[in-house]
């Protein structure tokens, strides 16, 4: 009965800083990593248009969300090598190295030229760039659970590793804002947006030297 008093009293234990610090930084980053990879699908289409333009709008469709199923192929790969790097190097550094990957991935991805200056390549690139998106995803999603579990109370493990599961529909639900948001601040400040698209901007600026 006395050797069961410990467990029993760290089980009831309030929280330290740091630990409430670690669930935090790991809902965060789950979240802006999920964020970053629905990004790509809530702008599927017109990642689509932009990348395999060659093809049919229906056509061109299809291989866009390919290139983004090519994420969720490679995830378990990405849980099995750096849940195997968190274990040898630590969960911190592993998470940090998930968050940069996907971080870098992303700003690649809205640099990258489009079919008409790169040709083929761009949608090779594109793909690859995603395949390292599930990558990070996959490890940074097992192994924020695991850092989670790690550092919560022992009674309150699964209520604290919940909050991971829960950031893929922040995820999407935070891309799905900043997306309406971005739109609704273009059409609303700049209503001759036609002119953004290669096939108008001729037609565009023989308007405006005309005036």
């Amino acid at each position: 009965m006395a050797a069961s008093t410990p467990d029993v009293r760290d089980r009831s234990r309030p929280m330290t800083r740091e630990e409430k610090k670690v669930i935090l930084a790991s809902s965060a980053g789950t979240i802006f990593e999920w964020y970053d990879f629905y990004l790509y699908g809530s702008l599927a289409a017109i990642i689509g248009a932009q990348f395999f333009t060659p093809f049919p709008e229906a056509t061109r469709n299809v291989f866009a969300l390919l290139a983004f199923a090519a994420g969720f192929i490679v995830r378990p790969f990405g849980a099995l090598v750096f849940g195997m790097l968190g274990d040898i190097v630590g969960r911190k550094y592993t998470f940090l190295m998930t968050i940069l990957i996907m971080g870098f991935s992303t700003f690649i991805v809205g640099i990258l030229p489009s079919y008409h200056s790169w040709g083929v390549a761009a949608p090779i690139i594109l793909i690859i760039l995603r395949m390292l998106q599930g990558l990070a995803l996959g490890g940074e999603y097992g192994g924020a659970a695991v850092y989670v579990a790690e550092h919560a109370p022992q009674n309150q493990r699964g209520y604290f590793t919940a909050f991971i599961q829960t950031t893929a529909t922040l995820g999407l639900l935070l891309s799905l804002i900043v997306i309406l948001m971005v739109q609704g601040y273009v059409n609303g400040n700049f209503p001759t947006s036609r002119c953004w698209t290669r096939q108008a901007s001729r037609f565009c600026w023989l308007t405006a030297h005309r005036r």
